[in-house]
C-alpha cells in the first residue's frame, strides 16, 4: 500500500450548505501535512469522507489508492484521532485498546507497545472516563497507532495537553513523518504546525486556498516586507504611503512595511528628513501567512 492521501474534485452537500466545494488535494509520505481552514471550512467534513464516515456527493478520497470501504484491514493501512472523548468512560485503557486489537485483528502484544509509546502504561488500568483531557488525547492516539498503519490522521491532537505534552506530540508527528509514513494534522494552532509540519493545505468555505511548503507560505508572507524603527513614527508612516506602501505601526516606536523593498524605504525617509535607528527585514510567523491567505474566507468574523 502507497502512504497517501489523495482527495480530488470532491464535493459534499449538506442540504442547502456547502461543505466542500471541488477539493483536491495529496498528502504525501514523509511529511506533515497540516490542514488548516477557519470554522465552516469544511476541514471535518473532509476528514470524515477520508475515513469512509460521509460518502462524498461527487469525487473522491483516496487512502493508499483505494476508498476506505475498500480497505482489506483498515487499522492496518489508516490510523485516525477525530474525537479524542469517543470512548466507553468505565472501560480502562487497555481494554479500550484490546478491544479494537481484536477488532482488527491485531496482536495483543501491540496494546503494551502503544501505551508506553504514547506515556499512559502506569495508568493502563484506570477508567478512562477519570482521564484528563490531554491523558484522552493521548489514548486517542495510541488507538490510530495500533495497527501500525502508514497513514494517519490527527485533529487537534494537542489539545488538552501541558507544554511536556506539546512538545513529546512534535516530537512524535516528525519521526513518523520520519519513518515515511503520511501524516495530516488538522489545527487552529499555527505556531504549532510552524515547528511541526512541511507542508500546508489551506482551505476556506469548502474550496483550496494553498497547497505549499511551509517555508514557501513564510518567505511569500515576508516578501518585500520591512520593520522600520523610528521616534518619528507618524512621519514616517506619511511618507512611505504617500510612496505607496503600506505602514502599520506595531509599536510605540515600530512600523511594518509592506510593498516597499529596505533600499528604497531607506531613501524615501532620508529624503523627507525622517530619522531612524534600525530597519530589517520582516520575518513573517506561520500564523500571519494563514491569515493572509483567509482574510475574505472568515465565515464568523468580527465585525467592523
Amino acid at each position: 500500500m502507497k502512504a497517501t492521501i489523495e482527495v480530488r474534485e470532491l464535493h459534499k452537500r449538506y442540504g442547502h450548505t456547502v461543505a466542500v466545494d471541488g477539493l483536491s488535494f495529496t498528502v504525501h509520505p514523509g511529511q506533515v501535512t497540516g490542514f488548516v481552514g477557519p470554522n465552516g471550512a469544511g476541514k471535518s467534513t473532509t476528514l470524515r469522507v477520508i475515513l469512509g464516515l460521509d460518502r462524498p456527493d461527487s469525487g473522491s478520497a483516496l487512502v493508499g489508492g483505494r476508498p476506505y470501504h475498500q480497505l482489506r484491514s483498515p487499522l492496518r493501512e489508516v490510523g485516525a484521532m477525530l474525537d479524542a472523548a469517543a470512548l466507553h468512560p468505565a472501560r480502562g485503557a487497555r481494554n479500550h485498546l484490546l478491544w479494537l486489537a481484536h477488532a482488527g485483528g491485531l496482536p495483543v502484544g501491540r496494546v503494551d507497545e502503544v501505551l508506553d509509546q504514547v506515556g499512559l502504561a502506569g495508568v493502563a488500568r484506570r477508567p478512562a472516563g477519570g482521564f484528563s483531557l490531554g491523558m484522552r488525547q493521548r489514548l486517542g492516539i495510541a488507538a490510530a497507532l495500533i495497527g501500525d498503519p502508514p497513514v494517519l490522521l490527527f485533529d487537534e491532537p494537542v489539545n488538552g495537553l501541558d507544554p511536556e505534552g506539546v512538545h513529546w506530540i512534535r516530537g512524535l508527528l516528525r519521526s513518523l513523518a520520519g519513518e515515511g509514513r503520511a501524516v495530516l494534522v488538522s489545527s487552529h494552532l499555527m505556531s504549532e504546525l510552524e515547528d511541526s509540519a512541511d507542508h500546508l493545505v489551506v482551505i476556506g468555505r469548502g474550496r483550496l486556498l494553498a497547497d505549499r511548503s511551509v517555508a514557501d507560505l513564510l518567505a511569500a508572507a515576508s516578501e518585500d516586507r520591512v520593520v522600520l524603527r523610528t521616534t518619528r513614527r507618524r512621519d514616517a508612516m506619511t511618507v512611505l504611503a504617500n510612496a505607496g506602501a503600506t505602514a502599520a505601526a506595531t509599536d510605540s516606536d515600530t512600523v511594518t512595511v509592506a510593498g516597499l523593498p529596505a533600499d528604497r524605504v531607506v531613501e524615501l525617509l532620508t529624503a523627507g528628513g525622517v530619522s531612524f535607528f534600525g530597519i530589517s527585514g520582516h520575518q513573517a510567523s506561520l500564523e500571519e501567512a494563514y491569515m493572509e491567505l483567509t482574510r475574505g474566507a472568515v465565515e464568523f468574523g468580527e465585525s467592523r
